[in-house]
This record gives structure tokens, sequence and C-alpha cells, in this order.
């Protein structure tokens, strides 16, 4: 045997092991969903979910859609209490608006890649070092959730607030916007789109971002640019976020001064949350 056909030899059989790891598994994950979607969605949950604005005004479709997202997004996430124990109101309610947002995407399951939900009771003080020209300081933020590879981290007292009563912000929504975001590799306010829609997104959600970070550099004359806020001109990604946040939860106010960020959203989610919520 030549040198060269043991190489293709020992290649194959490493290409053979990988593809029978992967096989199986595809196949232990599908007998996982088969098993999961066979379950009955408990009342307890069911009435967790009319507390909040959204469910019952769905469709019977979506609900049903929902109700087997929700129960696959607990039985494969790991949720993990800092502080306080995860209950299963925290659990359907963080799963329930996490899949709401991909509720008319067609997806094996919600949030495939990610694996982690860090519960904590209260907003979370980070320290960061920051340089510049050669100076190093170190700074703290209040993060009232956070997003990051395959982790998402929410805290409980803002979520619960915002669960049940629409109030513009939606700190579990927000987050899981970004994990959209990041389903292209990228963290950049531009989430996975077809080619065609590409140059229309990118063109009104860059004029928009723009206007708003030139007027938050100033402090003033913010206009109908209040209803998006001074922490969506952050960068791109925090402004897709927030806006996400007013599509789905103060949708008629986003429609009525932003119809282009409106009718981008509304194409991309493919859901009328305007009409959902009237």
């Amino acid at each position: 045997m030549t040198y060269f056909s043991a190489l293709l030899l020992l290649f194959g059989g490493l290409g053979a092991i990988l593809f029978g790891i992967y096989f199986l598994y595809e196949m232990r994950n599908r007998q996982l969903l088969h098993k999961i979607d066979s379950l009955d969605f408990p009342e307890s949950y069911k009435k967790i979910l009319t507390k909040t604005p959204h469910y019952s005004k769905l469709s019977t479709l979506d609900q049903k859609k929902l109700q087997r997202s929700i129960l696959r997004f607990i039985y494969t996430k790991d949720f993990v209490g800092v502080g306080l124990e995860v209950t299963d109101e925290m659990k359907v309610v963080i799963a329930f608006y996490a899949c709401l947002l991909l509720v008319h995407k067609e997806t094996e399951s919600c949030y495939e890649e990610l694996k982690t939900i860090i519960v904590y009771p209260h907003a979370v003080i980070v320290k960061e070092v920051k340089s510049a020209g050669g100076i190093f300081t170190k700074e703290q933020f209040v993060i009232q959730g956070q997003s990051a590879n395959d982790t998402v981290v929410i805290t409980w007292h803002e979520a619960k607030k915002e669960a049940y009563h629409l109030r513009h912000n939606n700190v579990i929504i927000h987050e899981f916007a970004h994990e959209i975001d990041f389903m292209d590799g990228y963290v950049d306010g531009v989430p996975p789109l077809e080619k065609s829609k590409y140059d229309g997104w990118v063109n009104t959600f860059y004029k928009e971002f723009t206007t708003l970070n030139k007027i938050a550099l100033k402090n003033r004359d913010w206009g109908k640019y209040k209803l998006l806020g001074a922490y969506a001109a952050s960068n791109e990604a925090e402004f897709f976020a927030v806006v996400t946040e007013r599509f789905f939860e103060a949708p008629a106010s986003l429609k009525h001064h932003f119809p282009n960020l409106y009718n981008e959203l509304e194409s991309f989610y493919e859901i009328d949350t305007a009409k959902l919520l009237s």
C-alpha cells in the first residue's frame, strides 16, 4: 500500500466515523423531539400564557404551533437560576416570547444553537475593562439581560413586569432579537434575510439608525425618535433589538411614526403585530 493510499484510507475512515457520530446525534435528537411532541401541553402552562397580551389574540393554529415550540424549548435548554429557583412560570414566559419571534419561521425548533438560559432575580452589575489611547479604565454596567454565544441571561424582576403588560420594553424579546441577529454569524443589526430583501433592509435601518444616533449625541429635538430611545443609538445591533421590542410591544406607534421600519419587520417576522394587538 502506498503512502497516499494509506492516507486516503485513514481520512476515509475518519470521515465515516464522524458521519456515524453525526447520524447517531441526529437520530437521538429526532427521537427526543418526537417524544416531546407527544406530550400534552399542561393546562397550567396555558393559564400562564393567557395572562400575556399576545397569546389569546393569536390564531388557534399559531397557538398550537407555539405550544409545541415552547415544550421543545423548555426540554432542550438548560435553565439555570442564580439566587433563585427557576419555576415553570419563568420557563413558560421566557420560552413563549422567544418562540413568538419565530412563530412564522420554518425552524426545526426555536434557537437550535442556544444551550443555556441563566435567570437572575434582579439586574446584574458587570465590570468591564476598557482601553483608550493606552489608558485602561474599569467601568460598571447594570444589565437586565444579555445574549452571548450559546447563552442568554434574563433578569426575572424586569421580565415578569414586562411579560403581562405592553410597556414598549421587553427584555426577553430584546435578548432573543440578538440571538436572531446572530443566526447569520454576525451581530450587526441584520438578521438572516433573503438576498432580494437585503438592500431594502439595510437602507431603511441604516437611515433611521444614523438619524437617531445624531439626535442622541445632541440629546435634544427627539421628536418621534423618543419612541426608540437613546439605547437604540448604541449600535446597529441594539437598534435592531429595540425596534423589535417596539414592533411586538408598541406596534401601532411604530407603524405610525416609522412605517418603513415596521414594514421591514413585518416582512421579516411574517406577522402584522399592529393588526394582532388592535
